[in-house]
């Protein structure tokens, strides 16, 4: 898919965050800033694009954005504020490792914190319309199964490397018989610890 590259003749950056409906493991955002003039027709929602390509177009990105930034928020953190308000921060922190300043900000989504001074614009479906949105969602994606992933050698029972901290039945079967970790959210994970007879 050939998404469309510009909103303005502003700096755009684009943002996105991955691990929302999860029950373990951080939220995590990209933000990324596409060179002017650039095109790269292979962007795309990082959920619609095998693993291969994904990890593929995360060096691409790496490699010739103008800039990017990653920003991570732990489980901890979201059980005291929230997960909408940790997505909000992931973002945030993404957008502090910026190494080129934008004057706009194209957020994946309906709703946004502003973010100092700077001017945004939400986006539903985003990611599979600019593709700013779109290497970002690439970016917080597989920075967030690699994360997973390496979890997964500290609890393998929990199966973080096959279903990256999603509420799989296996994730909730794992849960019942062994209990939370402490890279568990706790808050976010109530109704499942209802369901399981922990609460």
């Amino acid at each position: 898919m050939n998404l469309l590259t510009h909103y303005s003749d502003l700096v755009e950056a684009g943002c996105d965050e991955a691990g929302r409906g999860c029950l373990a493991g951080p939220v995590v955002a990209g933000a990324v800033i596409l060179k002017p003039g650039s095109d790269y027709p292979e962007l795309d929602d990082s959920k619609k694009l095998t693993e291969k390509k994904r990890y593929q177009l995360r060096e691409l990105i790496m490699n010739e954005a103008l800039a990017y930034g990653v920003g991570i928020v732990s489980a901890q953190e979201i059980d005291e504020i929230n997960i909408l308000n940790a997505s909000f921060l992931a973002m945030h922190r993404a957008l502090d490792q910026l190494a080129t300043r934008p004057e706009l900000l194209l957020i994946d989504g309906n709703r946004f914190k502003p973010y100092r001074d700077l001017k945004h614009v939400c986006v539903v479906g985003g990611d599979a319309k600019y593709q700013a949105i779109a290497a970002a969602s690439i970016l917080a994606k597989t920075t967030r199964d690699l994360m997973m992933e390496e979890y997964d050698r500290q609890y393998p029972v929990y199966q973080w490397r096959k279903n990256k901290g999603y509420p799989t039945p296996e994730h909730k079967l794992a849960i019942a018989e062994h209990g939370l970790t402490d890279l568990h959210r706790k808050t976010f994970n109530s109704s499942v610890q209802l369901k399981l007879g922990f609460c």
